[in-house]
């Protein structure tokens, strides 16, 4: 997300969410978001002082932790302005290889995806049909650079989009562990003569050792997309969520997805596939 730019920001997220029920749209929150986030920040207390770079080698950490393999399976809430549904979704991971999907509805089958580093594969069961790009032609389509990478970071809960060579600096928010890509005078600066930089900010837990919210922000089209890890758990080992927000704020319209990890697998062997039958055409 190197060149992660405004435009059409949100239908990338939503044709991602379609295609493998991970990746979320933008919204203007409806009272029902607006709700979520504000309790998320309630109650916090002072917390104590921790050395920048100390938080930044916390975040460097988090961005390093990967199981070999990884499974779960998905209770989705969809929302907008119009739409009110819930899916199930079977997710599974082998790193640095493949991410694949399995979308139902009313306990059926509609969609099976698999993303790999240069490609994805939607396979559209209800309209017979399927579709297969580069994830180049994503980046041109959608105007966003969008990698394999950041998909298994959103997946497992890890700081997106971290670069060991970019400049973090750390927000000294007394209640918050609160890590930037941006000075707070920058994006001040930016809020007030907005430019086509993204601002990236995370949030630690309150012990410093997970990540708590990561926060996209375009200033210059007024664009937020946020990630809450409500819920994390421990599995194998690991740290992963539970329980996913994801919201984005735009001007005109808006969407709310809500995760709950049912079922983790870490580690156990996992077989990635996906069919294309003979008789399906590409989708129009």
């Amino acid at each position: 997300m190197k060149k992660l730019h405004k435009k059409n920001m949100r239908n990338l997220f939503f044709n991602l969410s379609l295609g493998i029920s991970v990746v979320c749209t933008l919204m203007s929150c409806s009272p029902k978001v607006g709700e979520a986030l504000e309790n998320h920040e309630e109650g916090t207390e002072k917390l104590p002082k921790m050395k920048d770079k100390d938080l930044v080698g916390r975040l460097d950490s988090l961005s390093k932790v990967e199981p070999i393999t990884f499974y779960t399976k998905l209770d989705v809430n969809y929302k907008d302005s119009t739409s009110d549904i819930s899916f199930k979704t079977s997710v599974k991971i082998v790193a640095d290889s493949a991410v694949s999907a399995i979308i139902t509805y009313a306990r059926i089958p509609i969609i099976t995806a698999m993303v790999t580093k240069d490609t994805i594969t939607v396979v559209n069961k209800r309209d017979k049909c399927y579709t297969m790009q580069s994830l180049d032609y994503l980046k041109g389509t959608f105007g966003v650079e969008f990698t394999y990478e950041n998909l298994e970071e959103l997946l497992l809960g890890k700081p997106l989009d971290y670069n060991i060579d970019q400049k973090y600096f750390v927000d000294h928010d007394p209640f918050h562990y609160s890590i930037s890509t941006h000075k707070k005078r920058d994006k001040k600066r930016m809020d007030r003569r907005p430019k086509e930089d993204i601002v990236l900010n995370y949030i630690l837990s309150d012990d410093a050792k997970y990540l708590k919210q990561t926060t996209i922000k375009s200033p210059s089209d007024s664009t937020e997309i946020i990630v809450i890890y409500e819920e994390r758990q421990e599995v194998n080992g690991y740290n992963i969520p539970k329980v996913v927000h994801m919201h984005i704020k735009a001007k005109e319209k808006g969407i709310y997805i809500k995760m709950d990890y049912e079922r983790v697998e870490i580690n156990e062997p996992q077989e990635l596939i996906i069919v294309i039958p003979e008789k399906y055409e590409k989708c129009k």
